[in-house]
């Protein structure tokens, strides 16, 4: 019998004693979302989608992932019988407006830089087209961008594929 009443006072203890530190922990957690496991921040906070467009014979493949509003991700230009360009993308999101620098290797040069932006509408991606300044790589008047050419949402396995 007292076998047993020591069984079930530590037993108790334990179960008492789990279920503090587990309250701490639930506590801490909220005053601090750095100390959430990374992969639930990730899952929260981070958003990845993958686009194609095909006009005739070539084809762009676009990888994004969203962080937050902060956006990375890949492009590949692949033109037929032209020379290709193939980069990263990076920048922000503002509403439904993706800011982005396109860093790329084309035409045998690298490290070539160029301002782009695309309009997230309708599960899509739309390029934006308008005017650039003396130096080529930047839009001269963003107010002025008209979007078209659209990129439909595709499956990440083929963009990636393609981004490799």
């Amino acid at each position: 019998m007292t076998r047993k009443i020591i069984l079930l006072s530590t037993f108790s203890l334990l179960l008492m004693n789990c279920s503090k530190k587990e309250a701490t922990t639930i506590t801490d957690s909220s005053k601090d979302s750095t100390s959430l496991p990374a992969e639930n921040k990730q899952d929260a906070s981070t958003s990845s989608k993958c686009y194609l467009s095909a006009m005739g014979k070539d084809s762009m493949f676009i990888s994004i992932t969203d962080k937050q509003g902060v956006i990375t991700g890949k492009m590949y230009d692949k033109f037929f019988e032209k020379d290709n360009s193939k980069g990263t993308l990076s920048g922000t999101k503002s509403g439904d407006t993706l800011k982005l620098v396109y860093t790329f290797a084309a035409e045998g040069t690298q490290d070539n830089k160029l301002e782009i932006n695309f309009l997230e509408k309708n599960n899509s991606l739309w390029e934006g087209y308008g005017e650039k300044d003396k130096t080529g790589t930047k839009y001269a008047n963003p107010k002025n961008i008209k979007y078209e050419g659209e990129y439909k949402t595709a499956d990440c396995k083929l963009v990636e594929k393609a981004l490799k």
